[in-house]
């Protein structure tokens, strides 16, 4: 290891080319702070830069092209944030315009009138001319010959109007394999799963993936550096995973009266085969000694609330104590009354926590928490306060787990001396690609069944002009006693004119329904915490006829009424989000309706995805098709889950990879857990590496 500390580790500024104010430049702009970094800076294609073509021949179509010729009339035109520099180049056959917006000062300084250089960029036509906006380009010598097969890195603006261009990474990369032997780049894949898998060296991975002499090299190298991330990936979570399994629990010997008394006297519907199966796992899990972490995934509205219920009164079964933790207060409540009315009649007392419960409800709250006599207790984030103490809790429930980050679920870990069983619920259906890189070190559960009694929502997709149609149907609805939700959407980007197209839609809705005969709530988030509270409860009692609202709706809001769902510019929505909004509607026996409204410019993707939600309720195929059409940096939750960020591997393209990752990790730590062997030292030493960076927490 030292070796490899030695000269992969020395700062960027020793580089032949790059010095203080490059290396201080490429450590502020990309975080390449060592040569490793550098080395790990991968390109993203190849372009062809063996033709150098005449100005006067350039087919404007082209995107990008290479011209050789003398540089003259570097100006600079404008004023202020308009500022640019111009140059014209011109050979033999014709001329054309270089144009530098950023940088403009620094490009003046570094070009020189009446030189040649060798040019190349992106094409662009403006007023019939073409022209090139900061291209690649340095003065003609003997070197900088036509390169063939050029590396294109990602860069920045301000690293490219600095010279620090494309062909300057491939220099530099070049100079660093001048200076390293193939010693000096450890390999940290072990031998046995190199040659099972049929994987290049990692150096020459490396070496082919920078400068690779045929397709067929790149591939190779491609695959091999992809297969060692997602390998990498598998290994911490398969690690998770054995600590998870490792994790003495509380035993839950028996089912008792509170479970038996619930299942055959209190049961508001017959159980589903989905969840007497989900029951079966949670009780093998909290009966075998060990801590249990289960990922328990349903559709909205498929009884995820009445398995844990019954999980719950399995602890209280065994003399131990239960809380359900949820990520807002309208959310909590909700489960406090579902709960509070499911348990009343068998005596058991329920408790809302919450930040708005102050003052003696509070402090009693907390003492019969601390003596045991409150068993079951519903909260949000304020139950993983220091001064919640619990005399003994054996199972936390926690719901849409998603909105939670690593270290607040971590934090109900110490309210006991072993670890309660964790049981974590989301409505937001995981594709298995997502499930095995996020919540791999998570056993999972399925609910795919909706309860009896349920009837599919009915879907149908409507343009602006059938608006009239839409509002008298819902119109309909309401007048038959029924509620109706109208969604807007709101992004940050455009976030002012949302809010505009949010209060011009609640005036259009007023006309629709008139005040006097009719209530309309409204719900954003840049309403006072209270007011929002205030109108939300209003729809959930039945006060309000009619919630206009943005997203705040999404989550876990129970009304079971409500049976249209309107939501507007719907091409602007996720697919899962689109899902999760649809399944605020249909929690009653009534048939329900979504009506997706779109605008009359809609792309052919969109138009695409809309079509999707029209076909299909189920969660999983939806979610399967948005993280296709997406990609997993876009999906719900994945920013704060602990997934490691993929240079190279995308999980959607790359499933076939993961899964061959993910077999080889469970064969490498079933042979050997500690990764003790000699030839698994390198692996060992760069996953401790790799968690540090990653802040992987206990927690899925």
């Amino acid at each position: 290891m030292s070796n490899v500390a030695s000269i992969l580790e020395s700062p960027i500024e020793f580089l032949k080319g790059v010095g203080p104010q490059r290396g201080e430049l490429l450590r502020a702009e990309l975080g390449i702070a060592t040569f490793a970094d550098l080395l790990h800076h991968y390109p993203y294609r190849y372009s062809d830069r063996s033709q150098i073509t005449r100005i006067g021949f350039i087919d404007p179509r082209a995107e990008y092209v290479q011209l050789q010729g003398t540089l003259v009339n570097i100006i600079e035109e404008g004023e202020g944030r308009k500022r640019r520099l111009v140059a014209t180049l011109y050979d033999d056959t014709g001329r054309i315009e270089l144009l530098w917006f950023q940088g403009a000062q620094w490009m003046k300084k570094t070009l020189k009138q009446n030189e040649r250089y060798l040019v190349y960029g992106k094409i662009s036509v403006f007023n019939g001319n073409i022209n090139i906006a900061h291209p690649e380009i340095e003065l003609l010598s003997a070197e900088t010959a036509s390169p063939g097969r050029q590396p294109m890195y990602p860069t920045t603006e301000k690293l490219r109007s600095r010279s620090i261009t494309n062909r300057s990474f491939a220099k530099l990369t070049q100079a660093l394999f001048e200076k390293l032997k193939p010693g000096d780049v450890t390999e940290i894949l072990p031998p046995e799963i190199m040659n099972r898998y049929r994987l290049c060296s990692r150096y020459q991975a490396l070496k082919w993936l920078h400068f690779p002499d045929t397709e067929e090299h790149e591939q190779v190298a491609r695959h091999r550096m992809k297969w060692e991330e997602l390998f990498l990936s598998q290994m911490l979570i398969g690690r998770l995973r054995l600590q998870h399994t490792a994790q003495a629990g509380w035993r839950f010997d028996k089912v008792g009266d509170n479970f038996n008394n619930f299942f055959k006297e209190h049961l508001p519907f017959e159980l589903t085969n989905a969840q007497k199966r989900v029951l079966r796992e949670i009780r093998q899990d909290t009966g075998s000694g060990k801590q249990m972490n289960r990922l328990l995934q349903g559709d909205v509205g498929s009884g995820k609330t009445i398995v844990a219920l019954m999980s719950m009164l399995l602890a209280l079964d065994n003399g131990f104590q239960a809380c359900i933790m949820a990520p807002t207060e309208i959310l909590a409540q909700q489960h406090f009354s579902g709960l509070s009315g499911l348990l009343q009649e068998m005596g058991i007392e329920v408790r809302l926590l919450t930040g708005s419960v102050k003052g003696k409800p509070r402090k009693e709250i907390l003492q019969q928490l601390a003596d045991g006599s409150l068993r079951i207790v519903v909260g949000t984030h304020a139950l993983i306060e220091d001064e919640v103490r619990f005399r003994n809790l054996g199972l936390a429930v926690i719901d849409e787990q998603h909105r939670f980050g690593v270290g607040q679920r971590a934090r109900l870990w110490q309210k006991n001396e072993l670890p309660p069983h964790v049981l974590v619920m989301t409505a937001t259906p995981i594709p298995r690609t997502l499930a095995l890189t996020m919540y791999g070190d998570l056993e999972v559960s399925v609910i795919d069944e909706l309860p009896p009694g349920r009837q599919p929502i009915k879907t149908i997709l409507a343009r602006d002009m059938q608006r009239a149609k839409v509002m008298e149907f819902i119109r309909r609805e309401v007048d038959k006693g029924r509620q109706a939700y109208i969604v807007y959407p709101l992004i940050e980007e455009s976030e002012k004119l949302d809010y505009e197209s949010l209060m011009e839609g609640y005036g259009q809705v007023k006309v629709w329904f008139d005040e006097n005969r009719y209530r309309i709530a409204m719900v954003h988030g840049r309403q006072e915490a209270g007011e929002r509270e205030r109108n939300m409860h209003r729809f959930v009692k039945g006060e309000a006829h009619v919630l206009v609202a943005t997203t705040v709706i999404e989550v876990g809001v129970n009304v079971p009424n409500a049976s249209v769902m309107l939501i507007e510019s719907a091409e602007r929505f996720g697919l899962s989000q689109m899902h999760q909004l649809r399944g605020r509607v249909g929690r009653g026996a009534e048939q329900s309706y979504c009506i997706l409204m779109a605008g009359s410019k809609v792309s052919d993707e969109s138009l695409k995805r809309l079509k999707i939600m029209e076909s299909t309720t189920d969660g999983f195929r939806i979610a399967e098709e948005d993280l296709a059409m997406r990609g997993p940096g876009d999906m719900h939750g994945t920013q704060q889950s602990g997934l490691l960020k993929f240079k190279l591997a995308d999980i959607v393209q790359d499933s076939g990879i993961l899964e061959e990752t993910r077999l080889a990790a469970l064969h490498l730590l079933t042979a050997d857990p500690t990764l003790a062997l000699a030839q698994n030292q390198p692996l060992r030493y760069t996953l401790s590496q790799q968690r540090k960076q990653a802040h992987w927490g206990k927690i899925s």
